[in-house]
């Protein structure tokens, strides 16, 4: 019994979810804050992050976690309030940074460490509303009810983190090439900082409306 996804159901699903992997949200915000205030070796860890955050939610999608959460009401609103939180707490983080001085002349503030990049990733990707989506609501579909989950789930989801990792490294290269361009120019940083401080903050009440 063939158990593997077919070439045309992994095409279908690659073009239905690319236009929301490019979509700017708190996956491409973080990306592009990591870029400005550590280049392009700060955006690489906020990617693996990103990347390792798509895997938990492909690893809970095949152990049909994902499935429970979506049909259970409560947990799901929980899970959106916890997002909601952590969209806030990270958007404050940029208008800190956005707003913090330079250490001296044409320098910009100190980087977030390796671990706390790849961390900022994982819980922005576990945490995000456009990865809830996409593992609740569209990946299901392509999945066939009467063949093997793991399998199914495991492939779809690496189609899906293939092309997050393609298009976040692209927009890190290219922020990180800009921020060099611009290197000392704090009003540049601080704009970049602040910009994806508030779509961030508009994203967290976004989800806040859909409560109301």
């Amino acid at each position: 019994m063939d158990t593997a996804v077919s070439a045309h159901a992994l095409l279908l699903f690659a073009l239905t979810v690319l236009p929301l992997v490019c979509t700017p949200g708190p996956d491409i915000l973080l990306i592009v804050s990591q870029a400005l205030t550590a280049g392009w070796r700060g955006a690489l860890r906020a990617n693996v992050g990103i990347l390792l955050g798509y895997t938990a939610h492909a690893l809970l999608t095949a152990a049909g976690v994902a499935a429970l959460l979506a049909t259970s009401p409560r947990a799901f609103e929980v899970l959106r309030w916890v997002a909601i939180a952590y969209l806030g707490w990270l958007a404050l983080q940029m208008f800190r940074a956005a707003l913090r001085p330079a250490t001296g002349p044409g320098q910009t503030p100190r980087p977030a460490t390796a671990p706390v990049s790849l961390l900022k990733g994982f819980m922005t990707s576990l945490l995000n509303p456009k990865g809830m989506l996409v593992y609740f609501a569209i990946l299901p579909p392509f999945m066939q009810p009467a063949q093997p989950v793991l399998p199914q789930a495991l492939a779809l989801s690496a189609v899906f983190i293939a092309l997050c990792g393609g298009v976040y490294a692209v927009v890190g290269a290219a922020v990180a090439w800009l921020g060099r361009r611009g290197r000392g120019n704090q009003r540049l940083r601080r704009l970049g900082e602040g910009a994806a401080g508030g779509l961030l903050m508009l994203a967290a009440l976004r989800l806040v409306g859909r409560s109301a």
